[in-house]
C-alpha cells in the first residue's frame, strides 16, 4: 500500500537567508519552506533523495501565496550524475510538469495545494522551478515552496506485481471493475489505496504529537476491525474523530503563538503556551477514558523531526490547523494571508481551486512525450473535516473540564457577553448555544424550544419576560450561524415565540416588538446570503412574519424594508429587499400597514439608480403598482414627463405604464396612430388623383369627339354654301345647316 516516503534535500540552486531548502524536510504548522534568492536567475532547482529506492505514486506541492512559479517540472533518477560528467550522461528522466495558478482571483491571499499522480521508480527527485508569476507583492521576483510530499511504495517489483495480479484475479472473480462505483471509498485493502493520514493536508493541519497518536490509534482501529472486535473499533473511531479536532486546535494555538513571538508580544505568547499545555492536558485526560494510557502516553518533549530516511511508514511530519468550515481537496488553495508582510507561518483558510482543464487525449498524444503535463487529480472533499465554527466567540480560551463530544464550557468573553442569559436559562444551555460543534448548537436551540413550550401559565410575568429576552439574545446569534440546521432551528424557535409563547402567556405588544426589532434586521442580512436556499428561507420567513396578526399590527417590518439601499450592500441583499417590498406591498397595501406613498416612493425612486438591473426593474414595478393604487399622487416624486426625461429608458417605461393604466395611448401608440392617419390621407389623396386623372382622360376623349363632328359638319356645309350663294338669305324653303343647330 502506498505510504509517505521520507526524504532529505541533497542540493538546491540557492535560497534566501532563513528559507533553506532543508525546511522542506519538516511538515509543521509553522514551517516557512524554501524560498529562492532575490532577483535570481531561472530556472531554479531542488534535488531530493528518498529514504530508499521506491516507486513514486503521488507528489504533492504546497505553493506560496504570492511567490508562485509559473511551472514546475519533475525529473526522477536512480542515482545522481557524476560532478564532471558530460551533459549527455545526465541520468534524470523527465516526468512532466504542472502549471500553477497566478492566484489573482484570491488577491494573492491563498496557497495552492497541487496533487499529481505519477508512476516512476527511482531514489532522486529533481524539481525545476520556472519564472515566477508577476504580482505587486513579489517585488523581488522570487519563487517559493512551502512543503512537498512524496507517496509511494518500495521498489520491489516482484512482490508488487504479485499483489497486483492477485487483486486483479480477485476482482475478475467477483465481477468487479476498476470503475465500479460500488467500490468507491471501500478500497482500504487495495494495493493502491492511500491513507488520508499520509496526505499533506493532514500533516499541515495537525499538531505533531497528536498526529503521531492519531496514526497509532488508526493502526489499533484497523487491527480491531481485522479481529472482528467491532465495539473496540467503533470506540477508537470516535476517539480518532475527537482527537483530530484536538490536534487541529493545538495547531492553531501554535500558529497564534508564533505570530505573537514575531510581533514581540511575549505576554500573548506566554498565554498561548500556557493555554496549549492546559488544553493538551485536558484532552489527553479525556482521551484516557476511551483508550488505554499506554498508547497515548504524553511525550511532551517530542521534537519536530525531519523526514529522514528512516523507512518507517509511521513516521509522519506534523501539520497546520484546519480552516473554519472548509474542506480539503486534491487541487486547491489553502492558508489565507495578509500579503503586505510576507509571513513565515500559515493561517487557516481553505478555498477550492477551480479545476484546471487538461487537453483532450488526442491533443496529448500529439505532443512530444517530454512536453505532456502531469495529470492533476481532483478528489472529493475529505469527510473528516472540522465542523463549521463561528468567529465571534473567543477560541483562545481553553475548555475547562468538558467531556469529549459535549459542549465546552463558556469562555470568559462569552460569560461576559451572555451573563444575563446564563442567569435565566442556565450555563449548560448557553454553553451549548456557544459551542464549536454545530450539533450542540442545534440541540441547545431545540432544548430552548421545548422549555419555552413547556413553560407553565402560572409563571410570574417578570420571569416570562426575562426568559423571552434571554431567548431572543441567543436567537440573534443563531440566526447568524453559517450552518443550515442551526439557522433553521433558530427560525423554528422564533416563530414559536411570536405565535405561541407570547399569545399563550398574554404578554404585551412591547415584547412582540422587542422580538421583531432584535431579529428582523439580522434576518434581513441573511437574505443576502451566498446560498440561494438560505436566501429563499429567510425571505419567506420574513414575509410570513409580516403577515402574522401579532406582528402585522405593529407595522415594524415594512419600516425596515423601506430603508434606503446601501451602496456597498451585496446584490443578493438588494434584490431580496426589493422583492420582499414588492410582495408585501401587494399583500398588505398602504392603509395602516407601515407602507405609505411617501416612504415607498422615495425608496423606489432611489432604487432606480441601483447598479443591479433586477433591482431597477422591481422598482419600476413598485412605482407602477403605487400609481395603480394612488393615481397622480405619485407623479410628485418623479421628474416631469418631457423629452429629456424620456431619454432614460426606465422613466420612459414608467410613463408609458402610467398611460396604459389610465387607458391613454402611449407615445408609441400615438406615433403609430399618426403614422396610420398619414398613410390613410396619402392613400385617399392618391385615389382622388386617380379619379381626377380618369375624369380628365374622359374629357379629353369627349373633346376629341366634338372636334371630329365639327370637322364633318364643315365638310358638309361647303357644297351647300355654294348653292345658296345666289338665293337670298331669307328665302323660304331653304333649311339651316345641321351643324349650326347642334
Amino acid at each position: 500500500m502506498p505510504h509517505k516516503i521520507g526524504f532529505v534535500v541533497v542540493s538546491s540552486s540557492g535560497h534566501e537567508d532563513g528559507f533553506s531548502a532543508r525546511e522542506l524536510m519538516i511538515h509543521a504548522p509553522t514551517v516557512s519552506g524554501w524560498r529562492s534568492p532575490r532577483f535570481c536567475r531561472f530556472p531554479q532547482e531542488i534535488v531530493l533523495q528518498t529514504a530508499e529506492r521506491c516507486r513514486m505514486k503521488k507528489l504533492q506541492l504546497l505553493a506560496h501565496q504570492y511567490m508562485i512559479p509559473s511551472k514546475v517540472e519533475f525529473y526522477v533518477s536512480e542515482r545522481l550524475p557524476e560532478p564532471f560528467a558530460p551533459p549527455q550522461a545526465e541520468r534524470f528522466r523527465r516526468l512532466g510538469y504542472v502549471s500553477l495558478c497566478d492566484n489573482e482571483k484570491t488577491g494573492c491571499r491563498a496557497r495552492e495545494l497541487k496533487s499529481v499522480y505519477v508512476d516512476a521508480v527511482g531514489q532522486f527527485l529533481k524539481l525545476i522551478f520556472h519564472q515566477n508569476h508577476a504580482n505587486k507583492y513579489n517585488i523581488y521576483n522570487q519563487v517559493a515552496l512551502v512543503a512537498i510530499n512524496i507517496i509511494g511504495d518500495p521498489a520491489d517489483l516482484g512482490d508488487e506485481s504479485n499483489i497486483a495480479s492477485r487483486e486483479k484475479l480477485i476482482d475478475h472473480y467477483l465481477g468487479h471493475s476498476l470503475e465500479d462505483p460500488a467500490l468507491e471509498g471501500s478500497c482500504s485493502g487495495k494495493s493502491d489505496y492511500i491513507s488520508p493520514l499520509d496526505d499533506l493536508a493532514f500533516d499541515m493541519y495537525q499538531d505533531p504529537e497528536v498526529a503521531q497518536i492519531i496514526r497509532k490509534l488508526d493502526e489499533r482501529k484497523r487491527e480491531a476491525a481485522r479481529q472482528e472486535r467491532y465495539d473496540d473499533a467503533k470506540k477508537l473511531r470516535q476517539a480518532l474523530a475527537d482527537l483530530q479536532k484536538v490536534g487541529e486546535r493545538l495547531g492553531r494555538y501554535e500558529v497564534e503563538k508564533r505570530c505573537a513571538v514575531e510581533k514581540e508580544d511575549y505576554d500573548l505568547a506566554k498565554h498561548k503556551k500556557r493555554q496549549m499545555e492546559q488544553y493538551r492536558a485536558w484532552a489527553f485526560e479525556q482521551l484516557h477514558s476511551l483508550v488505554d494510557r499506554e498508547l497515548v502516553g504524553r511525550p511532551l518533549d517530542l521534537p519536530l523531526q525531519p523526514l529522514a530516511p528512516s523507512g518507517s511508514a509511521c513516521h509522519r511530519p506534523p501539520a497546520l490547523p484546519p480552516p473554519q468550515g472548509g474542506t480539503v481537496t486534491e487541487n486547491r488553495f489553502a492558508d489565507q494571508f495578509v500579503p503586505e508582510k510576507p509571513p513565515s507561518h500559515p493561517l487557516d483558510v481553505d478555498q477550492p481551486l477551480p479545476p484546471t482543464h487538461p487537453p483532450l487525449k488526442t491533443q496529448l498524444e500529439s505532443l512530444p512525450y517530454d512536453e505532456r503535463p502531469l495529470p492533476a487529480v481532483h478528489k472529493q472533499p475529505r469527510a473528516a473535516t472540522v465542523e463549521p465554527e463561528k468567529s465571534d466567540t473567543d477560541v483562545s480560551e481553553a475548555p475547562r473540564g468538558a467531556a469529549v463530544g459535549e459542549p465546552e464550557p463558556l469562555t470568559e468573553k462569552a460569560l461576559r457577553e451572555a451573563g444575563s442569559a446564563v442567569d435565566v436559562l442556565g450555563e449548560s444551555l448557553v454553553a451549548g448555544a456557544y459551542s464549536k460543534s454545530w450539533s450542540c448548537r442545534e440541540d441547545a436551540l431545540l432544548t430552548l424550544h421545548r422549555q419555552l413550550m413547556g413553560t407553565p401559565a402560572s409563571t410570574p410575568r417578570e420571569d416570562l419576560k426575562s426568559v423571552l429576552r434571554a431567548a431572543v439574545f441567543l436567537l440573534r446569534r443563531a440566526i447568524r450561524d453559517i450552518v443550515t440546521p442551526v439557522f433553521l432551528a433558530s427560525l423554528k424557535v422564533l416563530k414559536m415565540i411570536v405565535t405561541q409563547y407570547i399569545p399563550k402567556h398574554k404578554l404585551s405588544k412591547l415584547e412582540t416588538a422587542h422580538c421583531v426589532e432584535r431579529t428582523i434586521p439580522v434576518l434581513l442580512a441573511r437574505t443576502g446570503d451566498s446560498s440561494a436556499r438560505l436566501r429563499i428561507v429567510a425571505s419567506s420567513f420574513i414575509q410570513e412574519m409580516a403577515l402574522c396578526k401579532e406582528v402585522k399590527s405593529l407595522q415594524l417590518i415594512p419600516s425596515y424594508l423601506v430603508q434606503p439601499l446601501k451602496a456597498n450592500a451585496s446584490a443578493h441583499l438588494a434584490m431580496s429587499q426589493m422583492d420582499l417590498l414588492a410582495r408585501l406591498l401587494g399583500d398588505l397595501g398602504t392603509d395602516g400597514t407601515g407602507f405609505t406613498v411617501d416612504n415607498v416612493m422615495k425608496f423606489a425612486v432611489q432604487a432606480l439608480e441601483h447598479r443591479v438591473h433586477e433591482v431597477r426593474e422591481t422598482a419600476v414595478r413598485v412605482i407602477l403598482d403605487m400609481y395603480r393604487r394612488h393615481g397622480a399622487v405619485v407623479l410628485a416624486y418623479l421628474p416631469p414627463d418631457d423629452s429629456a426625461t424620456r431619454k432614460n429608458v426606465l422613466y420612459k417605461s414608467i410613463f408609458e405604464g402610467f398611460a396604459k393604466i389610465d387607458g391613454r395611448p402611449t407615445a408609441a401608440e400615438v406615433r403609430a396612430q399618426k403614422k396610420a392617419a398619414t398613410e390613410e390621407a396619402e392613400r385617399r389623396k392618391k385615389e382622388e388623383i386617380e379619379v381626377l386623372q380618369g375624369q380628365l382622360a374622359a374629357l379629353k376623349e369627349m373633346q376629341a369627339e366634338v372636334q371630329e363632328h365639327e370637322g364633318e359638319a364643315v365638310e358638309a356645309e361647303a357644297p351647300d354654301t355654294l348653292g345658296r350663294s345666289a338665293a337670298p338669305p331669307g328665302a323660304p324653303g331653304v333649311p339651316e345647316s345641321p351643324g349650326l343647330e347642334k
